[in-house]
């Protein structure tokens, strides 16, 4: 079985280098994967349009980012789940902690409720 510190190196390999040959989406934060980038380590709840009208979602903590995918690490069951960055519709970011409660924002029903007729 493989120890806490070897799997930390795997994932570190496993980082997206960004140097100044780098493709200008991945460090330029006017694009999407660029700004996604500097938000890695985040709680975060990513939206995916799933062909025309059928919305889903993901909530996971951020771990790499490259051009064409996001990479979460599921809160449910501490998996990753790799995703389409070109199928995502919205995200929303956490700005409290996660770790050590279930109150968090990202958990309650505000995310799903109608917003108030006639504002």
């Amino acid at each position: 079985m493989a120890s806490v510190e070897e799997n930390k190196d795997k994932r570190g390999d496993r980082n997206v280098t960004i140097d100044q040959n780098s493709p200008e989406i991945l460090t330029n934060s006017i694009y999407t994967p660029a700004f996604l980038r500097e938000q890695i380590g985040k709680l975060m709840r990513v939206e995916f349009l799933i062909g025309t009208n059928n919305l889903t979602d993901r909530i996971g903590v951020l771990e790499d980012v490259g051009a064409s995918y996001i990479l979460l690490r599921s809160v449910e069951s501490d998996n990753l789940v790799y995703c389409d960055i070109y199928s995502i519709k919205f995200i929303t970011i956490s700005s409290n902690s996660f770790y050590g409660t279930m109150n968090n924002p990202m958990f309650s029903n505000r995310f799903y409720q109608q917003p108030p007729m006639g504002f």
